[in-house]
């Protein structure tokens, strides 16, 4: 489905996709210099490798927690909009907290700390996250138009905050952080005021998303864990999307930064490198729908792996600032080629109504369980022997990853339990092979 006049015609793709920038404005203002931020001992808090991979991981186990919460309670909720406007209230306080609270508490008590971050930041920000994209995926199902299309927009929000967030964090940190708490108001607004559309005509005839027969119980939800097509979705996501998550978001940062003549300048230079790089994930979420339709969902999502392998092992091999930046642009397309194709690869081979539940468990809360156990070691690892060696460690784990991910994940027209996948120009065939979800 391309981008066109009448997409922009659709009240509910307006809406989700203002939702979805001023959320990723909101987180990425701040986000995309928290690992500085921890690290830099002038600007920062001066934090080592082993207790950054400590918050990582303990921001991970709130992650965990909450997000399970959110996905099951969504899944209850359909397209009822409590749990974002709960999560957007708590974003909208990112400003005080971290000034007043979180930063004070992680110099004069860093366990007490770590524990209120991984409340706040896990509940307005990281599983908020996977809440709002479940969330527009589902309504992108039910008033017709490209999730990947709405989503572009967070990514176009994204980019335009971290474009300047550099520049604010060399003068102060804390703007970034009262900047995400401005559009996390903004976020918050929206959400309240801007009255949903009514569900068309034609889908309520089918799923009617608002009617309480037609929501998944908790039975059939806990059901999915027995399900071996959804384990091995989440052996592949702890191989890859978790060891590249570490790369990128705790050690990439300061990698960058660290190849300059001065933090300052390495953090201005990353703030716009930053902001280049999302503005091409925007245009590469609008445009990978259409390619997923030309080639499949398992070779779209294989595709993403290559990618993923060979920006990890570009920023192990060299260490000359502009040749890493654009390595970093790899990222751009990688996002598309990996967060599409996961979404979809669940409403094929699972049944759609547990949409919120299946990507939380299948893919976010593999992701944040393998952040758990993996952020300390390699925040430890990175201690030890140093940044690019990591590297290295990180891109073979992420090509047995994709090694394993074509051997085991399934086709496009096997275990079909969900929406059927048909590309372009190709004809439905129906699934003949049956397992038990």
């Amino acid at each position: 489905m391309a981008l066109s006049s009448t997409t922009f015609k659709n009240p509910s793709y307006l809406q989700s996709s203002l939702t979805l920038l001023l959320f990723f404005a909101s987180w990425g203002v701040w986000w995309s210099f928290f690992q500085i931020w921890l690290t830099d001992p002038d600007s920062g808090l001066g934090l080592n490798g082993s207790q950054v991979g400590t918050i990582y991981s303990v921001n991970s186990a709130g992650t965990l927690i909450i997000m399970l919460l959110y996905g099951t309670l969504q899944d209850r909720l359909r397209i009822k909009r409590h749990l974002v406007v709960f999560a957007s209230a708590i974003m909208t306080l990112i400003g005080p907290f971290a000034i007043w609270v979180y930063r004070p508490l992680l110099e004069s008590s860093f366990l007490l700390g770590v524990v209120a971050g991984a409340v706040v930041l896990s509940a307005g920000f990281m599983a908020a996250a996977g809440l709002l994209e479940a969330f527009s995926e589902r309504l992108s199902r039910t008033f017709n138009y490209e999730y990947g299309q709405a989503r572009m927009w967070g990514s176009f929000g994204y980019a335009v905050v971290a474009l300047v967030a550099g520049f604010l964090f060399t003068v102060n940190p804390a703007l970034n952080f009262w900047l995400g708490s401005v559009f996390g108001l903004l976020c918050l607004l929206v959400l309240l005021f801007w009255k949903s559309p009514a569900v068309p005509r034609d889908h309520a005839t089918t799923v009617d998303p608002t009617k309480a027969e037609n929501t998944p119980g908790l039975r059939e939800m806990a059901g999915v864990l027995r399900s071996p097509a959804l384990w091995a979705m989440i052996v592949f996501v702890l191989l890859s999307w978790t060891f590249y998550t570490v790369f990128d978001q705790q050690m990439f940062p300061e990698f960058y930064t660290l190849l300059f003549d001065s933090p300052e300048r390495g953090q201005q230079v990353y703030g716009v490198l930053n902001s280049v790089q999302v503005f091409l994930e925007a245009i590469m979420l609008g445009l990978v729908p259409l390619l997923m339709h030309r080639i499949g969902v398992k070779n779209t999502l294989m595709l993403g792996m290559l990618v993923m392998f060979l920006r990890i092992l570009g920023c192990a091999v060299f260490d000359d600032p502009v040749v890493i930046s654009f390595v970093k642009m790899f990222h751009a397309p990688e996002v598309a080629l990996c967060i599409l194709p996961v979404f979809r690869y669940f409403t094929l081979h699972f049944n759609p109504a547990l949409s919120a539940t299946m990507y939380m468990v299948g893919f976010q809360v593999a992701s944040q369980v393998g952040n758990i156990i993996l952020s300390p070691m390699l925040g430890a690892l990175r201690d030890g022997i140093g940044y690019q060696p990591t590297f290295f460690v990180i891109s073979g784990i992420v090509l047995i990853a994709g090694i394993y991910g074509l051997l085991v994940l399934k086709r496009d027209d096997q275990y079909v339990h969900g929406d059927p996948f048909v590309r372009r120009g190709a004809t439905a065939a129906p699934s003949k092979e049956k397992e038990e979800v």
